[in-house]
């Protein structure tokens, strides 16, 4: 025997299965990882009391201003975001939220992506001399650099490593400052032929350049939108694509040439 259901009883029926769907998803773990502002470092200064860069075996000079490597902060690995962590992340401006396969390695223990990090920093280093290097034409094995940037993970400090070494050691090469006497930060991976690439987290990395007083974001170009998203007033974005092009717009900063802008 079949009974006919009213229409607002149909559809209340018909809802449960939505809302037992949005209940299960508000109690479920999803794979996103709530990204914030985090900490900044002078690679021309020191870090925890320990130069970033150090240079024996050839001259370097006394530099002034400041390139500061970016960082985010993000929850773990193996946290729990839940569907309101997500909503909320949406809309505030000092929260991001993230695949978490964008910021860690897939697999693993905690310790076993922690060290995954600390190797891609290590990594990143010394490909971040190499492109340097290369940059002023110097031979690799004429002087030893040695960096330093405690137990900060992952690539996105290589254009900045390779920048400070360039600034010790050469400058703009006339003489002055590569920053120009400017505090200036950013991010990007970098390659021993001095290629530039993304990195993830820029909107929340543009907010803590800005937070240590930085007024000039060197930005993969490929993530200038993202940077422009939450842009804080007073900060100028120069997108680099290599090395060279990043220590171009440097002097051109400085000397009043034309800078690119996303």
């Amino acid at each position: 025997m079949l009974t006919r259901l009213s229409r607002p009883r149909a559809l209340a029926l018909c809802a449960l299965p939505v809302l037992a769907l949005f209940g299960t998803a508000a109690l479920a773990p999803l794979p996103f990882t709530l990204a914030q502002p985090g900490v900044t470092a002078d690679v021309l200064g020191k870090d925890r009391g320990k130069p970033v860069i150090t240079i024996t075996g050839a001259e370097t000079r006394a530099t002034e201003g400041q390139l500061r490597m970016t960082t985010i902060v993000a929850t773990g690995p193996k946290a729990d975001v839940r569907i309101g962590d997500v909503v909320d992340g949406w809309f505030r401006t000092d929260r991001a939220v993230m695949p978490r396969d964008s910021v860690y390695p897939t697999g693993g223990s905690e310790k076993e992506i922690e060290q995954h990090n600390l190797n891609d920093m290590k990594q990143s280093q010394n490909v971040a001399v190499d492109a340097a290097l290369n940059q002023l034409k110097r031979e690799p094995g004429s002087m030893r650099v040695n960096v330093d940037l405690g137990d900060i993970g992952g690539p996105s400090a290589g254009l900045f490593l390779s920048l400070g070494i360039i600034d010790k050691l050469d400058g703009n090469g006339k003489g002055g400052d590569l920053t120009g006497g400017r505090t200036i930060a950013g991010t990007g991976t970098i390659t021993a032929d001095g290629k530039v690439g993304a990195v993830g987290g820029v909107s929340m990395k543009v907010q803590a350049a800005h937070r240590d007083g930085a007024t000039v974001f060197l930005v993969p170009e490929a993530e200038c939108r993202q940077a422009e998203s939450e842009r804080p007033d007073g900060m100028r974005l120069i997108p680099v694509t290599t090395l060279g092009g990043a220590v171009d717009a440097l002097k051109a900063l400085e000397s009043g040439g034309k800078v690119p802008s996303c």
